[in-house]
């Protein structure tokens, strides 16, 4: 099970990646279509679509890596039993949320579909398209945050405060 969810995780950041790539990709040609004079209609709201496919794709690899940010202010004066039930506290509010922000990304690429809501650009592209990658994003987003609960409930939870120091600015 553990492989497949690294898998998951792996695999949305890989596209994340991807997308990321065709961002620079609509980017650039936003630049050259500036630069020789032609016109590519759409391509500040596909440049947005493929942002927004790429952060949230990334969600939960950066969740598993330890690289959100956390404010361990009060996590780093707690010992003991005390700091392992304000860990699973904070991780059971963090997964309610995960969740429910799941279930309202899917609703709403499945409403953007049923009602063929369509962007007001000149692109005019059917929403729901590229909601899929946030409602897909999300869902993968609130598996890690259940994964990480049952971690700490196990007790098999890595330390995320380790590299901390790290990255102090």
């Amino acid at each position: 099970m553990r492989r497949l969810l690294d898998f998951l995780y792996d695999s949305a950041a890989a596209l994340a990646a991807l997308f990321m790539v065709g961002l620079l990709g609509m980017v650039l040609l936003s630049i050259a279509s500036r630069q020789f004079h032609f016109h590519v209609p759409g391509t500040d709201a596909y440049a947005g679509y493929l942002m927004a496919a790429a952060g949230f794709l990334a969600l939960a690899h950066t969740l598993k890596r330890g690289e959100h940010i956390r404010v361990t202010l009060l996590l780093n004066f707690l010992k003991g039993g005390t700091k392992k039930a304000f860990e699973i506290w904070a991780l059971a509010i963090a997964t309610l949320l995960a969740v429910l922000f799941a279930m309202y990304s899917c609703k709403l690429a499945w409403q953007s579909h049923e009602f063929h809501d369509i962007s007001t650009g000149s692109d005019a592209t059917p929403l729901w398209i590229p909601q899929i990658a946030m409602a897909v994003g999300t869902v993968i987003l609130a598996i890690a945050f259940i994964d990480e609960l049952v971690l700490e409930l196990m007790g098999k939870r890595a330390d995320s405060a380790s590299g901390e120091a790290l990255r102090n600015e």
